[in-house]
């Protein structure tokens, strides 16, 4: 991932908007194309393995894919729990952090679905 110039007018403004705005914040942690879709997986399904994401998420690559969960994990969305047994079996679930935003996904799913492009 390329990382902004610290003191670029980008990065002070991100930084800016992110501490200051909470429509800003909730955006960086949930925003993009596979964030919020496995956010609402793991809040529909309560833990999966890695594969069953995967499936989940057509078109999502391998690298992408742990990249993400990685991401939620660092910011508290998530947790990875690892059991030690072979072969290795891993799962996802929410934090309690993570499971605070079904409010907010039930409404905007119910607000994009009542949205949808007319076909």
């Amino acid at each position: 991932m390329k990382s902004r110039k610290e003191h670029s007018t980008n990065s002070i403004n991100e930084k800016y908007w992110k501490e200051h705005c909470g429509i800003s914040q909730i955006l960086s942690l949930i925003g993009g194309r596979w964030k919020i879709n496995i956010l609402v997986y793991l809040l529909n399904e309560k833990k999966l393995r890695y594969n069953e994401l995967k499936k989940r998420l057509v078109g999502i690559s391998e690298r992408m894919l742990i990249a993400k969960l990685k991401e939620l994990e660092s910011d508290g969305l998530i947790n990875r729990i690892v059991y030690k047994e072979v072969p290795p079996k891993v799962e996802y679930e929410l934090t309690d952090r993570g499971r605070s935003l079904e409010d907010i996904l039930n409404r905007m799913e119910k607000w994009g679905e009542s949205n949808l492009p007319l076909k």
